[in-house]
């Protein structure tokens, strides 16, 4: 820390804020002067998470809070030196379904990124696992309903999303630059805002590291089913219902009844005909599951996430093959389409399906980037195109899904397959002997074991930081909470592994609170408390509280 006598007031930041203040206007603050001092270290990967609020760090907070007090906001003259004010450290923003964001701090503390990297950012961070159930969703929801729903929900969240967005601007008299939207919860439901955003987080981030073991057990299991096939020189002759040659396509369900819901003794008893021995040591539900605990239980364990963190391009190089995968199926496959609006035939499903509910539960986690949009927008270096760039975000986004969901749907071959046999995870339609699909199941493999530990860190640091103040309590604390989500994970990939479910019930669980309720509800409050609130923006936003609340039901009732 350099000396404390070094001369307060800087003529020539004076001068320049002076300039500043007259071609911009008299809120366009140094950005240094504007700049939070501490962030609560929540969401941040460091080496040292044990120590909160270091001696150094206490003085300085105590300079700031001292310049603070010197004068209004207005006035250019008495603003902070140099070094009273903190560098910026490198924070981690992590998807519930997705990949980690590296923000870079700059030193001159203001937004350096461009539009073109923050709306990649955007995209990167909301592109999860969701991509794979979207084929599936599109299926139950109908082929025409299905696009539309997509492009409806888009919109939806796009404008929950901005209602999150400025949620803090609403706020008078209080500083909130530092503030994420928990933050914004708590000022206007107290104690309830604060543990009730935990608690929806918690089910986003938990659901997703279940879908993460259960798509782990699936890749883990088919990988080493190709492997031991080619070593041996196999010739796999598959028993599921498929079509022939090279680009060979399966019904591993075709039974129409059973379809829908996967139970436990399909998974177990299909396909597994002959007891030689490396059937019974490499089963997909009854073994695989329980070997990851040897390899991700350790992880899980480790104080600091960030050398996993190191790893979250694989999350667009992932979705970037799948996207490459898929174009390649499609020119080989070729298109089988037939229209029937309202009645299923034998090989095609009708155009709008009742089932339909499924589907906006899985959109509304795969659109799901409210918890930690604020963060992702700080560093925009033109803050007046936050609206416009998450705007273009959420439209690749959605171009990617109706890209992936339609190539998918259009080109399953219908005869003489059923359109009703796309699987879930639309990986699960081809067999393990498939080159492509492989190379597709191992990356996505090895991407999300090392996605995996950062989700357990992010529960840790957030339930742990809520309930006992510190992110690392003990060694009995932190292994008793990841026993328990490990537990979670090998008991639904053992006897329920059906992630699309998964994904629409815990998509429409935290999306209620997120998407839904939350900010629709703070933009009432705050148009009522200045005197704005309509009728019509009350029906409206109060008409969102009920689609999410219908959302939620329509999962357990479909």
């Amino acid at each position: 820390m350099e000396d404390d006598g070094k001369p307060l007031l800087d003529p020539v930041r004076a001068e320049e804020s002076y300039i500043e203040a007259d071609q911009n206007g008299f809120d366009s603050l140094d950005p240094k002067s504007r700049r939070p001092f501490y962030v609560e270290p929540r969401n941040i990967v460091d080496e040292d998470t044990q120590e909160r609020v270091s001696a150094e760090a206490s003085v300085m907070n105590s300079r700031m809070q001292y310049y603070s007090r010197l004068t209004g906001s207005s006035d250019r003259l008495l603003i902070p030196p140099d070094h009273v004010i903190p560098a910026p450290d490198e924070i981690y923003v992590y998807s519930p379904l997705g990949t980690a964001f590296k923000i870079q701090g700059n030193a001159d503390g203001s937004g350096k990124n461009p539009s073109i990297i923050t709306i990649f950012a955007i995209w990167n961070t909301m592109m999860g696992t969701s991509i794979l159930s979207i084929p599936w969703g599109i299926k139950q929801a109908g082929f025409t309903f299905g696009v539309i729903i997509v492009i409806l929900m888009g919109i939806l969240t796009l404008y929950c999303c901005l209602r999150v967005l400025k949620s803090r601007a609403a706020i008078p008299f209080i500083d909130t630059s530092s503030w994420e939207f928990p933050d914004v919860c708590k000022y206007y439901f107290g104690s309830f805002g604060q543990w009730s955003s935990l608690a929806f987080s918690m089910v986003s981030l938990v659901g997703a590291m279940i879908v993460y073991w259960v798509l782990m057990s699936n890749f883990l299991f088919n990988t080493g089913k190709f492997i031991y096939n080619f070593v041996h020189h196999v010739n796999v002759t598959d028993t599921d219902v498929g079509t022939n040659g090279t680009d060979r396509v399966i019904c591993p369900f075709p039974s129409k009844e059973h379809h829908a819901n996967h139970s436990a003794d399909e998974y177990m008893t299909y396909g597994n005909n002959t007891e030689d021995v490396f059937d019974q040591w490499w089963h997909k539900t009854k073994t695989v599951p329980l070997y990851l605990i040897i390899l991700l239980l350790p992880l899980l364990n480790f104080k600091s996430a960030s050398f996993f963190a190191r790893f979250t391009f694989l999350g667009t190089v992932s979705v970037a093959y799948l996207i490459i995968l898929v174009t390649l199926k499609a020119a080989r496959l070729g298109f089988h389409l037939e229209f029937h609006w309202f009645h299923s035939t034998d090989f095609f499903v009708p155009e709008f399906r009742s089932l339909f509910p499924q589907f906006t539960g899985v959109l509304t986690l795969a659109f799901f980037i409210h918890n930690c949009v604020i963060t992702l927008l700080k560093n925009n270096k033109n803050q007046e195109n936050n609206v416009r760039d998450l705007s273009v975000a959420y439209l690749l986004v959605g171009l990617t899904y109706l890209y992936v969901g339609i190539l998918i749907f259009a080109v399953f071959p219908s005869p003489p397959l059923s359109k009703d046999c796309i699987e879930p995870n639309f990986l699960d339609n081809f067999p393990s002997s498939d080159i492509l699909v492989f190379i597709a199941r191992a990356c996505l493999l090895f991407q999300m074991s090392t996605v995996y530990p950062l989700l357990g860190y992010l529960v840790r640091v957030q339930l742990m930081g809520q309930i006992f103040g510190k992110p690392y309590p003990s060694v009995f604390h932190v292994m008793t909470l990841n026993l328990i989500i490990v537990g979670a994970g090998v008991l639904m990939a053992r006897f329920y592994p059906n992630i699309g479910s998964i994904i629409r019930y815990s998509g429409a669980t935290c999306g209620l609170a997120y998407v839904f309720v939350f900010p629709s509800v703070i933009h009432m409050i705050s148009l009522h408390r200045s005197g704005q609130l309509r009728w019509p923006s009350a029906v409206f936003h109060s008409f969102l509280i009920v689609l999410g609340i219908a959302n939620l039901i329509g999962q357990f009732l479909m």
